[in-house]
């Protein structure tokens, strides 16, 4: 073998090995275990004026969706010319591929769209849901294995964009609906599209308190996974097997306030679930498990002076990082409820919609003008920058092989040291 044959095969060698990484993995939202982090990596602090910039590549419409990174593929729905369309780029930000899977039901909100929910994957299949209730499987060649049409379960009575993203357990892809008298937790076969097992969850609440936009979590209950489930005033844990409820804690909304809606999802620390409510104004810790009615016994604290809104919290080295919603960081033990810390970035007319991720030490929190504002959390709060993406960022930072992913209202960026 020459030189140059010698030279071509050892760098096949070296990109297989690559490619098969499990570092250059975020398959779904939240990143591998849903909690918003990563421990592995390094990643830059400055993020524009193009001196850490890898690639940029323009999307084709409007959409809100964070990206999910498997191998060599980087993965995000967008609408294209009218079209629900979930799209590839390479490593390099070379574009694989973009499938339309249905018609598109645009956004009404200034930051949402019709393209709100990350797609999920499990290295086979990819998993896409939209507001329009396209929910289709494509294979990593874009082909569409199954689809399915999420309208037959009723009307889409939220007041604003779909957002709940699907989850993967071992068996079944899942997707909650939760929105008036019209609420299912539904569980898919994953080979085919075809129904498993559903259940409704339909609860009476003041107006809109029975909406919820937020992602179920994968957990563990006696051994064996389930499903935890935030909205409508409830946060339920659900067999993966048959969706029937395991256990359920109430009392989030005690005064029976109008317009509580759920838009942050929970996050797990451990045993405890950190549940943010009240539009804002409140975080509650529950210890997961028990059986039936457990809201007397397993709520472990209750703030009335911390939580989010829009922002889902992020879970690292045992601590949950709330970004509220105009910018307060608070870093607090999961099984207490008191705060490590208490600090804020600097204030702006804009909120933050995005949720914040933690990689090598720093938080990286998305404002909804399209300022990122990174803070070093290794030891309490040290403002870092603020960097200006031009162009509105909803959709939450992916942090993978020492790379960064912000992706913004018109373009997918890649960022490294």
């Amino acid at each position: 073998m020459n030189r140059i044959l010698t030279s071509i095969y050892l760098l096949s060698v070296v990109a297989s090995i690559a490619l098969a990484d499990p570092d250059r993995r975020w398959p779904a939202w939240r990143g591998p275990q849903a909690l918003g982090s990563t421990d592995k990596g390094s990643y830059p602090t400055k993020l524009s004026g193009g001196e850490n910039l890898l690639w940029k590549v323009s999307l084709p419409g409007k959409g809100c969706s964070t990206p999910v990174v498997w191998d060599d593929h980087v993965l995000l729905t967008c609408p294209v010319e009218g079209k629900d369309a979930v799209l590839a780029f390479d490593w390099n930000g070379g574009r694989l591929w973009q499938k339309q899977v249905g018609d598109e039901r645009k956004g009404k909100h200034r930051n949402g769209s019709g393209s709100n929910p990350s797609v999920v994957t499990d290295g086979k299949s990819i998993f896409a849901l939209f507001k329009s209730g396209n929910f289709a499987c494509l294979d990593f060649e874009g082909k569409i294995l199954w689809k399915n049409d999420l309208t037959s379960y009723g009307k889409d009575t939220l007041y604003w964009d779909f957002g709940t993203s699907p989850i993967l357990t071992s068996k079944h892809v899942i997707v909650a609906l939760m929105r008036k008298n019209n609420s299912w937790l539904v569980a898919f076969d994953p080979k085919n599209g075809k129904v498993a097992w559903k259940i409704e969850r339909n609860y009476e609440t003041p107006p809109e308190c029975d909406h919820s936009y937020a992602t179920p979590t994968l957990i563990k209950h006696k051994g064996e996974a389930a499903i935890l489930v935030w909205g409508a005033e409830r946060l339920s844990a659900h067999s993966a097997k048959d969706g029937s409820t395991l256990w359920v804690s109430t009392g989030f909304n005690p005064k029976q306030k109008k317009n509580w809606v759920v838009v942050g999802s929970q996050v797990v620390a451990g045993d405890v679930a950190i549940v943010p409510y009240g539009r804002g104004t409140h975080l509650a810790g529950i210890k997961l498990g028990g059986k039936g009615d457990v809201s007397d016994s397993h709520r472990l604290w209750t703030r009335t002076d911390s939580g989010s809104f829009v922002p889902t919290p992020a879970v690292a080295n045992g601590k949950i990082y709330v970004l509220r919603d105009r910018g307060e960081v608070h870093c607090i033990d999961p099984k207490t409820g008191k705060s490590h810390w208490e600090d804020a970035f600097p204030r702006a007319s804009s909120s933050y919609y995005g949720s914040p991720t933690v990689a090598g030490g720093k938080l990286y929190a998305p404002r909804e003008d399209g300022v990122i504002l990174i803070a070093d959390v290794t030891d309490g709060f040290k403002f870092l920058a603020e960097s200006d993406m031009g162009e509105r960022v909803i959709a939450s930072p992916v942090p993978v092989a020492n790379r960064l992913l912000i992706r913004g209202e018109k373009h997918l960026f890649c960022l490294g040291e």
